[in-house]
């Protein structure tokens, strides 16, 4: 039986890239995109989407994050590359670490916090679902397909929901 861990960032990361794709094929114009109650334009909230992934790999002890928001938006093609990596990374630490144990975490609202490591694991997955759905919500009200991103689809990739066969036709 696969971990449902491992399942949930494969999934992660799966949607992540599929979602990347789907806006790899967009105009900047399109990628400048928002609508009320999301993050920002497309391009800011896949910004944000990514460089957030990187900052939860390192609290979880992992590399240093490469992107920033406050940086310039660095293309969909970068921040593909960059999913790849950090979605790699964050399923190796995530598995590795006991989301029992803490490290000290310097808000961005000020202080530092001890924090256990499951939060950051159960943040980053729904981080991503929650961005994912921002841009899909932009991408829906603009007109613009955007296929399947739901785990069932991913299900249906993965060979974890598969069509039953009847042998006897």
């Amino acid at each position: 039986m696969a971990n449902p861990w491992l399942e949930a960032f494969r999934y992660n990361k799966w949607a992540n890239l599929k979602l990347l794709d789907v806006c790899g094929r967009l105009s900047e114009q399109q990628l400048q995109l928002t609508s009320p109650g999301t993050y920002g334009t497309i391009a800011a909230t896949l910004h944000h989407l990514v460089a957030a992934e990187q900052r939860y790999i390192k609290r979880l002890g992992g590399s240093k994050p490469q992107l920033s928001e406050r940086s310039e938006f660095p293309g969909v093609a970068t921040l593909r590359e960059h999913a790849e990596r950090s979605g790699d990374e964050l399923m190796t630490v995530a598995l590795r670490v006991n989301p029992d144990e803490t490290t000290q975490d310097v808000a961005g609202e000020g202080g530092t916090y001890v924090v256990s490591h499951w939060v950051p694991i159960v943040q980053a997955i729904h981080h991503g679902n929650d961005h994912r759905t921002h841009v899909c919500t932009i991408l829906g009200q603009n007109g613009l397909d955007y296929g399947d991103f739901d785990v069932w689809a991913y299900a249906r990739t993965a060979g974890g929901y598969v069509p039953l066969v009847d042998a006897t036709t």
